[in-house]
């Protein structure tokens, strides 16, 4: 059979590239299996670009499915979802660039604060103009010791917030902490923190500074604590698939292909790949994917690492190149050009993010994180 060469193929643009696709149905049905779980408000947290899937994509399917807030990492990631028209409210917490109040105010974005010096800093840029008043949260450590207030200092961190609310330059409306051990589905675990979560709320009660809204628990305490909702819970892994509880099964809301770009014929006895680390045992078949670690494949993968062609689990041979990986497709030659499904939500032949986590010793949120920007993007 006559074969047109691969590079032709490629310049007819016969391939489709390497792509991720995110599932926005997905969204709503995990958004829907988080609220049998809580009667809370529901913030869906879409930093990292929303996990990997799109922020935009995944915080529009999650307020459409009744999430009532978004969280980001920044004013500027907030500030992005407003410009693509999200009307739900927003905090940011973690400031890798500072906060600036005036942005902050003017894209109507709630900031969380976490020590004396920040919220110091953010009273001293507001102005008592009504509208550029700045909607605080009073981020307290509840026991994770990575961000937000320690427990010696929150008196201080509350007179100031008071004072500051009084000038008219800060509205304290919400006060938040961490789970460090939610991902044990453990209640006694968790106990510590929401004890120090009521001891927070009351103090800025006590303060006069209202009743602010209350949250501290993630996907994992959401899906198997009720002690640890309070007034809002904030899912971000949950989103898009990951329960890191292990508690829930939830819907993988992604779907990772890249083509077939090459198939030789190797006899037994051939290595594959830098080093030589497989050497096949039999006579069979090789196809190459156009991804490697530099598009967010593991490096580091156990010998059951395989993706899905044609409704068989087949699997990676070699090592993981920076552009490339290598499958053994046995007695079947794949033409050129034909898809293979890295991870999916399939079921079946097709391995997970969670298969992908397992077989690199890691979590599936490094997975879904780590899809480099060469690979293409798509919604469903």
């Amino acid at each position: 059979m006559n074969r047109v060469p691969v590079a032709l193929q490629r310049r007819a643009g016969t391939f489709r590239p390497p792509t991720l696709q995110t599932l926005p149905v997905a969204v709503t049905a995990n958004v829907a299996k988080i609220r049998a779980r809580t009667r809370s408000t529901i913030m869906a947290v879409v930093k990292a670009d929303g996990y990997g899937h799109g922020a935009v994509t995944v915080a529009k399917a999650a307020v459409a499915a009744g999430a009532g807030w978004l969280g980001t990492t920044s004013v500027a990631e907030a500030s992005a979802l407003r410009a693509a028209r999200l009307a739900a409210p927003i905090l940011t917490w973690l400031h890798p660039c500072g906060i600036d109040a005036g942005a902050a105010a003017a894209a109507r974005v709630d900031i969380a604060v976490g020590s004396v010096d920040e919220l110091g800093a953010l009273v001293a840029q507001a102005t008592s103009q009504a509208a550029s008043r700045v909607r605080v949260h009073l981020h307290v450590d509840t026991g994770m010791s990575r961000g937000g207030c320690p427990r010696g200092q929150w008196d201080e961190l509350i007179g100031l917030a008071r004072r500051g609310q009084q000038a008219g330059r800060v509205r304290v409306v919400g006060v938040m902490g961490h789970l460090p051990l939610a991902d044990r589905a453990d209640p006694a675990a968790n106990a510590p923190a929401v004890a120090a979560m009521h001891e927070a709320r009351q103090a800025v009660r006590a303060a006069g500074l209202g009743s602010p809204l209350v949250h501290l628990a993630a996907t994992s305490g959401t899906v198997t604590d009720p002690a640890t909702h309070f007034g809002m819970v904030r899912v971000g892994a949950g989103l898009v698939g990951i329960d890191p509880s292990g508690t829930v099964e939830m819907r993988g809301a992604s779907r990772l292909t890249a083509p077939i770009v090459h198939t030789t014929a190797a006899p037994a006895g051939t290595p594959v790949g830098y080093a030589g680390t497989y050497v096949t045992d039999r006579a069979t078949h090789l196809s190459v994917l156009p991804v490697g670690y530099a598009d967010g494949i593991p490096r580091e993968c156990s010998p059951q690492a395989g993706v899905e062609i044609r409704g068989r689990r087949l699997p990676v041979v070699g090592r993981v190149s920076m552009d490339q990986i290598v499958i053994d497709t046995g007695a079947e030659s794949f033409p050129a050009g034909t898809s293979a499904t890295v991870f999916g939500p399939d079921g079946g032949a097709t391995p997970t993010i969670q298969d992908w986590a397992r077989w690199a010793g890691t979590i599936p949120h490094t997975i879904v994180t780590g899809i480099g920007p060469r690979v293409k993007r798509s919604t469903a």
